[in-house]
């Protein structure tokens, strides 16, 4: 994320819901790129961020704190809690395009024994392990918006999306999470 004098708020920041099978919470700050690119820049853009950029459906890559999530033949969602991915991407000759989108999105990291229920309550995506392994990621809905979803442990999973809907999308989760 390129430096700026405004400050960014993170939307859900302090948010948190608990129970005994699930748990709610505001992810931390990071900075995120929407990153495009041909197969002629997916060495160059791997070498520069440090990762290597995922080249199948509903995978991903990680080194450290960084992460690239494959959103199509061409597109990837790279995230960071330390890191800049657009800065090491500016240095990259090849053809690309890496639009930061770390104002725009947000994300909420839902986990415990009943986080596939809870995200399953408004997504038609099959989260079963087999279906949804480790790792695995994609651009689905829930509820009514578009989100990210990202398995990062058996039983937990990063929800991004864009921090105009972040409050839906908490509630919606927090709902889901009081049915059960």
């Amino acid at each position: 994320m390129a430096k700026s004098a405004i400050a960014r708020a993170l939307p859900l920041a302090g948010k948190a819901h608990g129970g005994a099978n699930v748990s709610i919470t505001a992810a931390p700050e990071a900075n995120r790129i929407s990153l495009r690119g041909g197969e002629t820049a997916v060495a160059a853009l791997s070498k520069a961020l440090g990762v290597t950029l995922p080249k199948k459906p509903k995978t991903s890559t990680a080194k450290g704190s960084r992460h690239a999530l494959w959103l199509g033949p061409d597109e990837w969602l790279v995230f960071d809690e330390k890191g800049n991915p657009a800065g090491d991407c500016a240095k990259v000759k090849a053809a690309h395009s890496a639009v930061d989108v770390s104002h725009r999105n947000t994300a909420i990291l839902v986990s415990g024994p009943a986080a596939v229920d809870v995200i399953s309550a408004g997504c038609p995506q099959d989260l079963s392990l087999e279906a949804f392994p480790l790792d695995a990621c994609s651009r689905t809905v829930m509820g009514k918006i578009e989100v990210v979803l990202y398995r990062t442990a058996e039983d937990a999973f990063r929800v991004e999306c864009w921090r105009s809907f972040s409050e839906y999308a908490f509630d919606f989760l927090t709902d889901a999470a009081r049915g059960l």
